[in-house]
């Protein structure tokens, strides 16, 4: 079984995997953000079903990666909390 110490060190570097990919994260998000904005742009006005599909997908894939980054820092929290309650 691990120590008190082992156990705080394992959620230190855990969290710090976890911080690195909210980065990694907000950078999709900007891109994408900027995808979509870029796509709705050149698209405005068409009546094509398949733009204003790729418009919501584009939306959709936004929106995903926000509710990741959220469960993302809600993990953060919740093991800062037991290694904090160690």
């Amino acid at each position: 079984m691990a120590s008190i110490e082992e156990v705080r060190a394992g959620i230190a570097l855990a969290n710090d995997k976890a911080s690195e990919s909210l980065g990694a994260l907000q950078q999709a998000h900007s891109s994408l953000e900027q995808a979509q904005g870029a796509l709705l742009r050149v698209t405005e006005g068409s009546g094509q079903a398949d733009v204003s599909e790729a418009n919501g997908l584009l939306a959709q894939a936004v929106g995903s990666i926000a509710e990741v980054q959220q469960a993302v820092q809600a993990a953060i929290n919740a093991s800062e909390g037991v290694a904090n309650r160690l």
